[in-house]
């Protein structure tokens, strides 16, 4: 069965980091894209960031140059980096595993299929 389960959110002061984990299992990890989304309450869920099997990586205007996507492909493992957090960075953060092997640039979330349970950030001013 595929399983994605994030961990590493928390609470954290205004430009502070944080860095995610998600431990992905069920599946061939290294032939498949794993992207990171978020979702605050009363929005919808946001497309943050992506890396391709081969490493190729893809982010949303709103994180970049502040967070880092990573992966381990020995580990079955997918890291998000985040630094100089800001309030708006509250969400719960997802990962999930893309459909293909590279990434799509827009991050929309159908071409998803599987989900892990999320963490939650939240960033205090």
């Amino acid at each position: 069965e595929v399983q994605l389960v994030e961990s590493g959110g928390g609470l954290v002061q205004a430009g502070g980091s944080l860095r995610l984990s998600c431990t992905a299992s069920g599946f061939t990890f290294d032939d498949y894209a794993i992207g990171w989304f978020r979702q605050a309450p009363g929005k919808e869920r946001e497309g943050i960031s992506c890396i391709s099997s081969d490493g190729s990586t893809n982010y949303a205007d709103s994180v970049k140059g502040r967070f880092t996507i990573s992966r381990d492909n020995a580990k079955n493992m997918v890291y998000l980096s985040m630094n100089n957090l800001k309030p708006d960075d509250t969400a719960v953060y997802y990962c999930a595993v893309d459909a293909f092997r590279s990434c799509l640039a827009n991050l929309w979330i159908y071409e998803y299929d599987y989900w892990g349970q999320g963490t939650r950030v939240t960033v205090s001013s």
